[in-house]
């Protein structure tokens, strides 16, 4: 099993709109090392769903249904592909971009070292400490 992190503004789409659809289409990612990222995706792998902007916090897990498949949302023929998500848990507790910063088993998350970058690969450590931090 894989461990991610992707970004959305929850204005946008939250993690309440992807529990109330019961999973949801990933589109819409256009930058490549991103791409790359829901390009090695694969069924059973956990996603943190970060709300971005505004909450800027882990707000729960998603997990991923089907390997990367042309994004529909692109034109014919781009590289551009997505993932089908679905809700896996709320988390207790939302975790802060303060408290991900103040956590020493973090420092070398991908969402501090690139923190535009909308799909990340994370460690399993990493993913298990932000888990932690949310119960």
């Amino acid at each position: 099993m894989n461990y991610w992190l992707v970004k959305s503004e929850p204005s946008a789409y939250s993690f309440a709109d992807l529990e109330r659809d019961g999973q949801t289409d990933w589109t819409g990612v256009r930058n490549h090392q991103a791409r790359n990222c829901l390009a090695q995706m694969q069924p059973g792998d956990l996603v943190l769903v970060y709300h971005s902007v505004t909450d800027k916090e882990v707000v729960g897990v998603a997990q991923v249904l089907r390997p990367a498949a042309p994004d529909r949302t692109a034109e014919p023929g781009s590289p551009w592909v997505a993932v089908d998500l679905a809700p896996h848990q709320r988390l207790p507790k939302p975790v802060s971009l303060a408290a991900i910063k103040a956590e020493p088993r973090l420092q070398q998350i991908g969402l501090l070292r690139q923190s535009r970058l909308s799909v990340m690969a994370l460690r399993p450590e990493e993913f298990d400490t932000v888990l932690e931090l949310g119960h």
